[in-house]
């Protein structure tokens, strides 16, 4: 049982890490493909409270994909709901990984943040201490990074 959970926490903490670099990776895209540098400097040097107001926006525009998503659902539009769904979820994570990383000092100046993302932290370092070692996380990290040659690999020579 314990094998099977620390395999199933791999996956997790993998999936996680490749979800979080690509998001980041759209999200640095986004910002240039907006001209929004201007913006992304003056959040990263705003006051706590701008900070924390910034970070509740991502919510609001995702908030309304949410509600559509679960009308399509309770109305028999399951595809169109579910993916509409996921397009909330990862449109949310882009904004608040991207608003939250740069305003992070200024938000984790509020207590309650602060004990939240300390807390967070610390599950996700005792996660990755269990499973770093094990041969299953070994061969997922393995198979990320081929996956992640192949795929720069086919994209150089789709720009060619």
């Amino acid at each position: 049982m314990k094998k099977l959970l620390l395999s199933l926490l791999a996956i997790f903490l993998i999936f996680e890490e490749w979800l979080w670099d690509s998001l980041t990776t759209f999200g640095h895209l986004l910002v240039r493909w907006l001209n929004l540098g201007a913006v992304e400097r003056w959040l990263s040097q705003t006051s706590p409270n701008v900070a924390l107001l910034a970070i509740t926006i991502p919510l609001l525009i995702v908030t309304p994909l949410n509600l559509t998503a679960i009308w399509m659902l309770t109305h028999g539009l399951l595809i169109q709901g579910i993916l509409l769904e996921l397009l909330a979820k990862l449109l949310g994570t882009v904004l608040i990984a991207r608003v939250f990383a740069l305003t992070k000092p200024q938000l984790l100046s509020f207590t309650f943040l602060r004990i939240i993302y300390t807390t967070i932290t610390g599950w996700m370092q005792w996660a990755h201490r269990k499973v770093v070692d094990t041969a299953f996380y070994q061969q997922l990290k393995n198979f990320q990074l081929a996956a992640k040659m192949r795929f720069a690999k086919w994209f150089s020579k789709a720009k060619s």
